[in-house]
């Protein structure tokens, strides 16, 4: 079993040992093995070899590795999903307002962050079948739920309950993932102590009707900045733990979004939209094979790429350093999911796969370092806000050789870039 992970997603300062001791808790996964869905579009790459090198291959016993493809074990990410949600409350922590309204909060507006990032291609049917609160035979309290963890005795019995209570009118076999919706006054606030957790790919999972339920959410509390934007956002919650029922890691690191910042909702699900970057989304089987470029031979060689948000055209390049890490080149622009960018470029950021989930897999390289970003929006990692390369500038990594230079852009939002390997 894998060392807890927990991801940090806070709009309050905290002390450098308190940021360790959080980082040291973890939302739960073990090593992935096989369900009855294969993770990802498919369970091996497609076949264009052009691709091979820059289809960075996931590293054995890495937690959530960023290779390509994403292992066994957790959900596909294309076609129809069915995500059972369940409603829970306790008796130290009676349900707030109806067990339909929690369902309200997140549907079904993360259903149309998924159709929306995946343009189209995940079709996400939540289901209610039990319309009223289930009550949980034990006190809140009584459970020991912590910052969240692996499945240990706490979370096990909490969930043996959950299942005693709901398999009488739930086949959990019929579906391919399980949102538990806890009711927000049951433990701390979201701006105390974060619980939400995600058990994915988790090959110790309890069983029920037959299957594991190894790709289950936990929402608790309410994402509520006080900013009173929470009726817009606070669902946003949901598509972030879902995304490691797909396969995808915490980009947050100790210091909260300092890697990867807004520009992902892996990194940050606080406060305004924000959508996945186009590797997740070539992960994720939402971005073809065609969509890609493979910059892997030494010289010079140019590629054209459309907006992100946009559906169709070329949309990714990748630059190779080895068979474990490499750069990504991408165009955001403030459409789709990205209601937050505030200054539209080009992205140029390093993935890991031998990194793992919460420690810094994605590093986006700053085009402006020390600038103070571009937004005051707040819950956003301001710095990393104005990240984007404009036209004539150009990111340098002299140890490995690689320039990457941004020729021009239309007013269409396609931009050219040059890849240089010496």
């Amino acid at each position: 079993m894998q060392p807890p992970r927990r991801r940090i997603r806070r709009p309050l300062a905290i002390g450098a040992a308190t940021a360790l001791a959080i980082a040291a808790l973890a939302t739960a996964s073990t090593f992935p093995g096989p369900t009855k869905a294969s993770a990802g579009p498919t369970s091996s790459p497609s076949g264009h070899t052009s691709l091979g090198p820059c289809r960075i291959a996931p590293t054995l016993g890495v937690q959530m590795s960023e290779g390509i493809p994403t292992p066994p074990g957790y959900t596909r990410s294309t076609g129809s999903i069915r995500a059972l949600n369940l409603m829970v409350d306790f008796p130290d922590a009676p349900g707030e307002g109806t067990a339909m309204g929690r369902f309200d909060e997140f549907f079904p507006q993360t259903t149309e962050w998924f159709r929306t990032s995946s343009y189209g291609r995940l079709s996400y049917l939540p289901e209610a079948p039990l319309r009223d609160w289930l009550r949980m035979p034990m006190p809140f309290a009584a459970y020991g739920i912590e910052r969240g963890s692996p499945y240990e005795p706490g979370y096990r019995r909490l969930v043996q309950d959950l299942v005693k209570a709901a398999d009488p009118k739930v086949d959990f076999s019929a579906y391919d993932l399980v949102n538990v919706l806890v009711t927000p006054n049951a433990g701390p606030s979201a701006l105390d102590t974060v619980l939400s957790v995600t058990f994915s790919g988790n090959d110790d999972a309890p069983y029920a009707d037959g299957v594991p339920l190894a790709n289950t959410s936990f929402v608790y509390s309410r994402q509520d900045d006080g900013s009173g934007s929470y009726a817009e956002t606070g669902y946003r919650v949901l598509p972030h733990e879902n995304g490691h029922v797909f396969g995808l890691p915490d980009l947050y690191t100790m210091d909260g979004g300092g890697t990867v910042g807004h520009w992902d909702i892996m990194s940050e699900d606080w406060g305004a939209n924000n959508d996945l970057l186009g590797w997740h989304k070539w992960k994720l089987g939402w971005i073809d094979d065609e969509q890609v470029s493979c910059a892997a031979e030494s010289g010079v060689s140019e590629h054209t790429l459309t907006p992100l948000a946009e559906k169709g055209g070329p949309k990714l390049a990748v630059v190779p350093l080895s068979d474990r890490a490499g750069y990504a080149v991408e165009v955001r622009t403030r459409d789709g999911n990205d209601e937050a960018v505030c200054e539209p470029g080009v992205l140029i950021y390093r993935v890991e796969s031998d990194v793992d989930t919460g420690h810094g897999p994605i590093t986006v390289s700053d085009s402006d370092v020390d600038s103070g970003g571009c937004t005051r929006r707040p819950n956003i990692h301001a710095e990393l806000s104005d990240a984007a390369y404009q036209p004539g500038e150009t990111f340098t990594d002299r140890e490995n050789g690689i320039r990457i230079a941004v020729l021009d852009g239309d007013g269409s939002g396609r931009y050219r870039v040059r890849v240089t390997r010496i």
